[in-house]
């Protein structure tokens, strides 16, 4: 019989992995809730028409990355739908602040969001076909402000902040502005023409988005072409007053308060609804592939996908590669130990240590517990794998409430009267 394994492009996640998950997914939602953020969740699947809308039918993600079916009809009343596994979350989050009517709020909608995506990529390292996104989005009508380079600043500076209370440091962030939807064509036509006699020394894929849409050329990361693509003509000379104006009070906002950042003219990000603002947030301890998060403003998204007047800003990481960096930072993904073992040294003393264990799980403490059926080197051997300290509840330390408790990375062994012994884990004096 066939052994059966994940699919390819997929993994299962597995403690102590996912303990490492926890806490940036947690981290995620302490610095977001600062920022008056909420969470939404929209379906796996959606209209495949509306990532074709929103993302732009000649991208890579839609043109071969989405895994889409025909949801044949069911009876004569239906009728058949193109559905797709959501590549990405942004136009799912446009399309319920359209369904909802969250516009009638009058007032600035900030929602995130935690869950994954699907891509029929190549798999490698930290790029999977099922991943992992954390992202958010900021959208509302412009008199609630949606259209303000403040809203910009202030995602960037909580990206910022998040990043540094995960505890990663020296982090990059690079700035571009991508223009209106009016400055578009005339940088386009300066790139079809700069691109006209270079685009046959290029690979197959710019050669192609040349004809389609030469903004996409910018995204290319084959080394050869680089050289070329250095040559090409620069938006930010092709942006007309009022988009200059939005991007260098973006600038002032991040210089007040101290958020450090580059500008990189070439960076466009690879979905056709960005406007204005774009932004990435890189890392050296990703190697080549070095990006941690990215994401940038979108104003005209709302109404493309029939909806009305509503700018908005967003972001979305990678939560595979994300923790691929804090484990490579950490040697390896961090096994949390338990507070304590409790080991039982005959079965007579097992309920009472599921007595004990209770007691200090009800204190917060994490506790493993062992079994009275075990010899005592073996309790000494699993707990000394899964805890930082282990308990022995003998029948001489269930009469007198005074127990024996050893460290194991100090090999010291004391007694501690159980009264005291939440206190003494809890402050390590073992």
């Amino acid at each position: 019989m066939t052994l059966l394994k994940a699919v390819r492009g997929t993994r299962d996640l597995l403690p102590p992995e996912t303990e490492l998950w926890n806490r940036v997914e947690a981290t995620a939602r302490r610095v977001f809730a600062r920022y008056h953020f909420g969470e939404i969740r929209t379906p796996i699947f959606e209209d495949t028409s509306l990532f074709a809308r929103s993302v732009g039918e000649e991208t890579d993600i839609v043109s071969k990355e989405m895994y889409t079916w025909e949801d044949r009809a069911r009876a004569q009343s239906e009728k058949s739908q193109s559905l797709t596994l959501r590549p990405e979350n942004t136009a799912g989050v446009v399309r319920a602040y359209i369904e909802h009517k969250l516009d009638a709020t009058g007032l600035l909608q900030k929602l995130f969001y935690i869950g994954p995506q699907f891509r029929r990529e190549r798999p490698q390292k930290g790029r999977y076909r099922q991943f992992w996104q954390i992202g958010a989005e900021v959208i509302g009508p412009p008199s609630a402000g949606s259209e303000s380079p403040l809203r910009d600043a202030e995602v960037l500076e909580m990206l910022a902040s998040f990043l540094n209370e995960l505890g990663i440091t020296g982090w990059s962030l690079a700035l571009n502005s991508v223009g209106s939807s009016a400055d578009r064509p005339r940088y386009i036509a300066a790139l079809r023409e700069a691109l006209k006699d270079k685009v046959p020394q290029m690979c197959a894929d710019c050669q192609r988005r040349a004809e389609t849409n030469p903004l996409r050329v910018l995204d290319c990361k084959v080394p050869e072409d680089q050289p070329v693509i250095e040559t090409l003509p620069r938006i930010a000379d092709y942006l007309d007053d009022a988009s200059k104006a939005h991007f260098a009070a973006v600038l002032a906002a991040l210089d007040a308060c101290g958020v450090a950042y580059t500008i990189n003219p070439r960076l466009v990000r690879g979905l056709d609804y960005y406007t204005r603002t774009t932004f990435e947030f890189t890392h050296g301890g990703l190697g080549a592939q070095n990006a941690l998060l990215g994401g940038g403003r979108y104003d005209g998204l709302s109404e493309m996908l029939g909806g009305p007047k509503a700018p908005g800003i967003g972001f979305a990481m990678g939560l595979d590669r994300l923790v691929l960096m804090l484990q490579a930072a950490q040697g390896e993904a961090a096994s949390a130990l338990s507070d304590a073992y409790i080991a039982p040294l005959s079965e007579a003393q097992n309920a009472a240590a599921l007595e004990l264990a209770r007691e200090l799980r009800r204190a917060g403490l994490r506790v493993e517990l062992g079994d009275g059926s075990f010899r005592l080197k073996k309790s000494f051997e699993m707990g000394n794998k899964l805890a930082r300290v282990i308990v022995l509840l003998g029948e001489d330390e269930q009469r007198s409430g005074i127990l024996t408790v050893k460290d194991f990375a100090s090999g010291e062994q004391k007694k501690v009267a159980r009264a005291e012994l939440v206190k003494a884990l809890r402050k390590q004096e073992i």
